[in-house]
């Protein structure tokens, strides 16, 4: 069967953006000390995953990256986390979060790209996630990285005083015109 080639304008990781930073695959050992950075850095603490969440979500084999600070041979504290699912053809984004005081350096982005060549890894012609409403600045970076809405899925995050909305989003992964033979 001919398959296209996937292709995208991403690049990996630049050093310059992660200097001091290298990246390696979540560990249970890690999701401890990240939930607690995790719950600083959302706007409410309902919001951060639970231990359960990245722990079920390893059990599950599927792909959890990190930043980490350089230090000792598990690496450092992690300051950035990138949780994904692989679909048929597509991939979808579970998770993203990165530390308060890593916030506006670009870790978002990269931890993206670093998802986008996944998806090419994979064959996955789409990239797709859910998003909070009131989540305007994780927003307005899925946009600018070229997600586009799709739906909502009514009640589906919980909140204070309820549940809220979420949006549904996807990227679309770019085809090459040449094709490999499998």
């Amino acid at each position: 069967m001919n398959r296209p080639v996937l292709s995208d304008t991403a690049t990996s990781m630049p050093s310059s953006v992660i200097e001091g930073l290298s990246v390696r695959s979540l560990t249970d050992a890690d999701i401890d000390a990240w939930v607690t950075e995790e719950r600083l850095a959302c706007l409410h603490a309902l919001h951060a995953w639970t231990p359960e969440n990245y722990r079920s979500s390893l059990r599950a084999g599927y792909w959890s990256q990190v930043l980490c600070e350089a230090g000792g041979a598990e690496g450092g504290r992690v300051v950035a986390v990138c949780v994904a699912m692989d679909g048929v053809d597509e991939v979808h984004l579970l998770n993203i979060a990165v530390a308060r005081g890593w916030q506006g350096r670009g870790l978002a982005v990269e931890l993206l790209h670093t998802l986008y060549e996944r998806c090419r890894q994979q064959r996955a012609e789409a990239l797709w996630l859910e998003v909070r409403p009131s989540n305007a600045r994780a927003r307005a970076l899925y946009q600018r990285e070229g997600f586009v809405d799709i739906g909502v899925r009514k009640n589906y995050y919980p909140a204070e005083g309820g549940r809220e909305d979420a949006l549904v989003m996807r990227r679309q992964i770019k085809l090459e015109a040449s094709y490999a033979l499998e």
